[in-house]
């Protein structure tokens, strides 16, 4: 039976452990500032607490560690990390510089199990679900590697969070806390496919995150098409739990809308989006798609993407089109550890 992960528990979690092996509970903190601040990854490293006392540790737990696989850097700046669990799963993050800080963007799980058909992370299916101090690692090892500190993070890598619901839920509790490296819950962006019960559960915990949700359609037909998850939850049922989630949290939410040539990206198409998102508080982040082989899709051409965005602006919903980042590297969302999977297997 493989031994609990001491990044993935909290301070109150620590507490507990602490006192079931006869420490006092101050350990506690000093245990998790050596985790979360200080980032080591071993017992030994732990210079303030006794040889006995790490001793004791290592005999039932463990600390989680990456190790990095691969790592490309792109001419403007973003760097794609490939990550090796303890289990031997291969994860990414990527590292994307702005004006504003440094952004990270994890993975919450290896592979997916959703099967959006224009992202590469769900070709081979879920694998594993990552622990809440292996999602932190990816923070923390890139933090490692370029010397920098981290200010945001986006939970947008291969996997879906909301699938991975109590993990996540931890490393934003952990992330946040001002005993670790304190990255405020409104630097937080947790992307979703659309999972509606989850984002209704979501609510209850009256976070401060900004909760992105892939559309990437106007209709059940569309959408149904390219995102398997739609013929679970209609777009009604979808945009019903956000409007109830914006209401409760007051917190503006990010709709992503990958444009696919001849597919979602026609005047057609937009004026129904704005027709649906009329009257709720959003962004709609527009993204120019990767192409796809497996599936024929095309990146819609600049025209089309600037006609749609002005449209969707004109009826008074804010609109944006993502900057493209690390495009000469794959550093879109799964295509770097499909290609390494592929070379490996």
């Amino acid at each position: 039976m493989a031994k609990p992960d001491l990044r993935s528990m909290t301070i109150e979690e620590l507490q507990i452990l602490t006192d079931e092996i006869g420490e006092p509970k101050f350990r506690a903190k000093q245990i998790f500032e050596w985790l979360h601040k200080k980032n080591v990854n071993s017992f030994d490293e732990m210079t303030n607490i006794s040889k006995s006392m790490r001793e004791k540790m290592s005999e039932k737990y463990k600390i989680s560690n990456l190790k990095i696989v691969e790592k490309k850097e792109s001419k403007d700046g973003t760097i794609k990390y490939l990550f090796a669990l303890d289990n031997d799963n291969i994860i990414e993050s990527v590292l994307m510089r702005y004006s504003f800080g440094n952004a990270v963007c994890v993975s919450s799980q290896a592979g997916c199990r959703m099967g959006c058909s224009f992202c590469a992370s769900t070709l081979n299916g879920l694998e594993y679900n990552l622990l809440a101090g292996e999602i932190l690692e990816q923070v923390y090892e890139i933090q490692k590697d370029i010397g920098e500190r981290i200010s945001n993070v986006v939970l947008m890598g291969s996997g879906e969070p909301l699938d991975n619901y109590k993990n996540v839920l931890k490393f934003i509790k952990i992330i946040n806390d001002e005993n670790g490296i304190a990255i405020g819950q409104r630097h937080i962006t947790l992307s979703t496919c659309g999972l509606a019960e989850k984002i209704l559960l979501l609510k209850e915990e009256n976070l401060q995150i900004t909760l992105a949700v892939s559309l990437h359609a106007p209709n059940d037909e569309i959408r149904k098409s390219i995102m398997p998850v739609a013929k679970k939850y209609s777009i009604d049922q979808l945009l019903g739990a956000c409007k109830e989630y914006s209401d409760a949290t007051k917190r503006r939410i990010t709709f992503e809308y990958a444009l696919i040539k001849d597919v979602n990206d026609s005047i057609e198409c937009a004026k129904e989006l704005s027709h649906r998102l009329k009257n709720m508080l959003c962004h709609v982040n527009l993204i120019p798609v990767n192409d796809v082989k497996e599936k024929n899709y095309k990146r819609s051409s600049e025209t089309t993407i600037q006609n749609f965005a002005d449209y969707l602006n004109s009826k008074g919903i804010e609109t944006t089109v993502r900057r493209k980042l690390g495009s000469d590297i794959n550093a879109a969302c799964g295509q770097l550890r499909r290609g390494y999977l592929k070379n490996r297997g």
